[in-house]
């Protein structure tokens, strides 16, 4: 009789600053959620933008998640090392012919006169797809998608759809400067971990489907998803390392991690009442139906 196979969550952090507290309850979902199931989870450091990062955030925050209780059991080597990784599987794309340059520039991407959805997001044309005459310069490297219809079925968001064709466009791999993008750097790293469950801020729903359509032109299985409900300030504002909005430099003064775990299990619905907890004491009693799928605004339940 075959045995059912543990499944592989991740936490894949961007060092480029102190966690603020979107991140942190974006990693204790994703831990609460392989630990209660028994499975194993990866740490990885998304760090392709080398200006941005550090290996000293990366330290302060392998801190900081040692400090709230979530632990992991590997590390994997941060994207910044992977670049003939990714070179290896962009190949893969160039050989079934579905890459070609780009030379658009911002402006011409985010004209207003170029076709964009009702959220503001651009929908890429496909301006250079048959380009006979580029420009004497680097280009980007897009990768041709379908007219065909992706639809992910969230643990927490439900049924999501979208038309890569219609609600994106052709999407970048490869920057003009040599750097891989999110999209296929995330998909070659999950897949060749074996993640199996792939938690993350809601922010993150739309590039589900890209990297869906990725995974199968690059022989990798579909994780489930589970887009976890967006942190958002008293005044509507998406919390920001740049603006230090509750940073776990800030809250480790004023807090025990079992406190600050009880207040966030507390508003996403987890437990009912606050009272402080540990991530370990949560484990086996989390469930995804439990949380709510919606914005948490953070009102006075920090104070």
């Amino acid at each position: 009789m075959e045995r059912n196979t543990p499944p592989v969550g991740r936490f894949a952090p961007t060092p480029s600053g102190r966690m603020h507290l979107g991140n942190v309850f974006a990693a204790l979902i994703a831990w609460l959620s392989i630990r209660s199931r028994g499975g194993y989870l990866v740490l990885r450091m998304e760090d392709l933008d080398t200006q941005r990062t550090s290996d000293e955030y990366a330290r302060i925050l392998r801190q900081d998640l040692r400090w709230l209780g979530l632990d992991w059991d590997l590390e994997t080597e941060p994207q910044s090392r992977r670049s003939q990784v990714y070179d290896g599987y962009f190949e893969i794309l160039r050989g079934k012919g579905l890459l070609y340059p780009c030379y658009c520039t911002r402006s011409q991407l985010h004209n207003v006169n170029a076709p964009h959805l009702s959220d503001g997001t651009y929908v890429y044309a496909g301006t250079c797809r048959n380009l006979t005459t580029p420009p004497d310069r680097a280009p980007a490297w897009r990768v041709v998608v379908p007219d065909r219809e992706f639809t992910v079925n969230d643990l927490c968001q439900g049924t999501f759809r979208q038309n890569l064709s219609t609600d994106c466009g052709d999407f970048v791999v490869r920057r003009a400067d040599g750097c891989y993008v999110y999209q296929l750097a995330v998909t070659v790293d999950d897949g060749e971990a074996g993640v199996t469950e792939v938690v993350r801020g809601m922010d993150l729903l739309g590039s589900a489907p890209r990297q869906m359509y990725l995974q199968e032109l690059l022989g990798f299985a579909h994780p489930t998803y589970g887009h976890v409900p967006m942190l958002l300030a008293s005044d509507g504002r998406r919390l920001s390392k740049r603006d230090r909005d509750l940073d776990l430099g800030q809250l480790r003064l004023r807090m025990t991690p079992e406190a600050l775990i009880g207040q966030l299990a507390f508003a996403a619905g987890i437990i009912d009442r606050f009272e402080p907890v540990s991530a370990r004491e949560l484990a086996p009693h989390f469930r995804w139906d439990q949380l709510k799928g919606e914005a948490i605004y953070l009102t006075d339940f920090l104070a």
